[in-house]
């Protein structure tokens, strides 16, 4: 039976989006695997998902080889072009100029946390960020804790439970056994 041909546009319930994806990333990567088994081809495939998690394939050797050969063969195709490279060397420049910005802003926050003198070193918007990095980090600690804690007293109210039974267990033991050894005394 022929299955009917499936409309390519994005799915909008979550949990069938979650189940094609697993579905049909499994067989895109048996796919490539076949390939690369039937063809002698070298084959890698990095894929993302929607939540940020990695899946890759190298078929032969690791990625970062396959990566390496790809950059290399790149690399004659991308000299004999022009222009764009120019835009990109200026973004990658803006972006570590503000990578930069952001680690001294984090290591000026880490002295200060670490109480290296707070006052002379950081301006008051460095502060309030500083501060409200503190509250954040303080709210998830809290709501960590209060689940662990949630967590334990479920636990001991398990071993309640089961202590609660076991006890039941040998005191009906107890009293089984008080009668057997009244008969006992009654035989004699």
């Amino acid at each position: 039976m022929a299955r009917g041909k499936v409309q390519l546009k994005r799915i909008e319930n979550p949990v069938h989006r979650q189940v094609t994806f697993c579905k049909r990333r499994m067989s895109l990567l048996k796919k490539a695997n076949e390939l690369s088994v039937l063809c002698d081809a070298e084959i890698g495939i990095i894929i993302f998902s929607t939540h940020g998690k990695l899946y890759e394939l190298a078929t032969k050797g690791t990625m970062e080889g396959l990566i390496d050969r790809y950059k290399t063969a790149c690399g004659d195709a991308h000299s004999t072009g022009g222009g764009g490279d120019a835009n990109q060397s200026q973004e990658f420049k803006q972006e570590i100029s503000m990578l930069k910005k952001e680690i001294d802003l984090l290591h000026k926050s880490l002295r200060c946390m670490l109480g290296e003198g707070i006052a002379g070193h950081m301006t008051l918007d460095e502060l309030l960020v500083l501060e409200k990095n503190l509250e954040m980090w303080m709210y998830h600690i809290r709501a960590t804790k209060m689940q662990i804690m949630f967590q334990e007293i479920q636990s001991l109210k398990n071993k309640e439970g089961i202590l609660k039974a076991a006890n039941v267990f040998l005191q009906e033991k107890v009293v089984c056994n008080r009668t057997d050894c009244d008969r006992f005394y009654i035989m004699e």
